[in-house]
C-alpha cells in the first residue's frame, strides 16, 4: 500500500478550517490504516513533520432505500494530523483559510 492509497482526501470543514492556524489537519483515510502509516504517507506526499496523529472511525449509517432490506453507508475513518512547531504548513489548504 502506498502513500496515495492511505490519504484519500482532506476533510474540509469549518471546525478543520479553524484547526490550519493550528497546524492541524485533517485527512480521510483508509479504513485499515494505522497512525504510523498515516504519519508517513502526510511526510512522504507533503514534505512535512508530524508531531501527532489522532483517528476517528466512524459506523456507517442505516439508510432506507425505500424497500427491505435496508441500505447502509460505507465507513469511513478520519485522520487529524497535528504538525511540529518548526514544520512547513501544507501548502494545499493555504488558500481556504
Amino acid at each position: 500500500m502506498n502513500a496515495y492509497d492511505i490519504i484519500i482526501k482532506p476533510v474540509i470543514t469549518e471546525q478543520s478550517m479553524e484547526d490550519v492556524a493550528d497546524k492541524k489537519y485533517v485527512f480521510q483515510v483508509a479504513i485499515n490504516a494505522n497512525k504510523t502509516e498515516i504519519k508517513a504517507a502526510v511526510e512522504e506526499i507533503f514534505g512535512v513533520k508530524v508531531a501527532k496523529v489522532n483517528t476517528i472511525r466512524t459506523l456507517g449509517k442505516v439508510k432506507r432505500t425505500g424497500a427491505y432490506p435496508a441500505g447502509r453507508r460505507a465507513e469511513t475513518k478520519k485522520a487529524i494530523v497535528t504538525l511540529t512547531a518548526d514544520s512547513k504548513t501544507i501548502e494545499f489548504f493555504e488558500g481556504m483559510v
